[in-house]
């Protein structure tokens, strides 16, 4: 069991370059074992390239070193706040994909403008206030959690499933790593087109809430009807309209 969550999270890291979202070695991803209390987590610093399924690192929620010879990577304690915080999830990606990140830095959520965006978000992706110089000195990716966990205080995280953390970068989340990966790229790719749309038009007025329901609710609502389910096995393999 343990060996495939460390599968789970190497394919889930070793995606993040795949899909354009990795520079250098900034980003990482998890994924969780509930039952277990464990998770598994990429290793500090290492390449992606050069990266194996045995270099994952395991840790409790405790934040104990369950397996592993490297350290894990410095955001742990983010992934593990997280993932105490959010019992639904079974997947953290944190990446600094770079228009993601440009709003993260500037402060701003990413406005919600179209259906590309309102296919995996209930409204604008969400930014975190600043972290005090207080937070930043004392347990700084812990407080890191927290900031995310406090900006969430009424927002449903599975309605919202990513985050901006102010001056920083993007986090996402899901029901597993590779669809914490998928919020990833989707984050990035409603970011770029938010920039493009704001050159094109700077006060353009946010998606009508009748469209954003519709489009949001037709994936994610109780009656939902995009895609094929659990019909098909090849619903993950092949694009949808």
């Amino acid at each position: 069991m343990l060996k495939e969550l460390k599968r789970e999270a190497y394919e889930a890291n070793v995606a993040l370059p795949r899909h354009g979202l990795i520079n250098l070695t900034f980003g990482n991803a998890s994924a969780i074992d509930r039952a277990k209390g464990i998770f598994a987590i990429k290793p500090s610093g290492v390449d992606y390239d050069a990266l194996q399924p045995s270099d994952i690192v395991l840790v409790d929620l405790e934040g104990n070193k369950v397996e592993g010879e490297l350290n894990p990577s410095s955001d742990t304690p983010t992934h593990r706040r997280l993932f105490l915080a959010f019992s639904g999830i079974g997947g953290v990606v944190h990446t600094h994909s770079s228009c993601a990140t440009a709003f993260a830095q500037a402060g701003r959520p990413i406005p919600i403008f179209g259906t590309t965006h309102a296919d995996y978000f209930d409204g604008d992706v969400p930014v975190t206030r600043k972290l005090s110089a207080q937070e930043i000195a004392s347990a700084y990716e812990w407080e890191t959690g927290n900031v995310i966990v406090e900006r969430f205080g009424e927002i449903d995280p599975m309605h919202f499933p990513g985050v901006l953390v102010n001056r920083h970068a993007p986090f996402t989340w899901g029901a597993s790593a590779a669809k914490a990966v998928e919020t990833a790229v989707a984050v990035e790719c409603i970011a770029h087109m938010a920039l493009m749309s704001l050159q094109l038009a700077p006060g353009l007025a946010p998606i009508e809430s009748e469209l954003l329901a519709k489009h949001f609710q037709r994936k994610h609502g109780p009656a939902a009807y995009y895609g094929q389910g659990a019909k098909s096995p090849r619903t993950s393999r092949r694009p949808r309209a």
